[in-house]
């Protein structure tokens, strides 16, 4: 699976981008057909404390999925974003299985 990471006004860490690309990456036990995922972080300009903003867009064998979250932190943003695409990723499988 081929997974670019674009944080928009900062520079991300190293630490940050391994954690990501390694989570994004266990999407494909649920369903091998993704092919492709694009990540956006973003600091919000809000003075509140949940300002870290994690966007998903993957390409499911053809179908776009995309998911948002805003959190305290990136890793839980990125956790909570996951949760939702492979709920996301799991209804395709199964309407996919349906067809057959």
């Amino acid at each position: 699976m081929k997974i670019e990471i674009q944080s928009i006004h900062f520079k991300a860490d190293q630490k940050l981008l391994d954690f990501i690309k390694s989570k994004v990456e266990k999407t494909q036990t649920f369903f091998d057909g993704v092919q492709h995922a694009d990540v956006y972080l973003r600091l919000e300009k809000d003075k509140e404390r949940e300002n870290k903003v994690v966007e998903i867009k993957m390409n499911v064998a053809g179908n776009p999925v995309f998911a948002k979250e805003q959190d305290a932190t990136f890793e839980t943003a990125t956790d909570l974003v996951l949760d939702k695409l492979v709920a996301q990723i799991k209804k395709h499988k199964e309407k996919l299985q349906a067809k057959m």
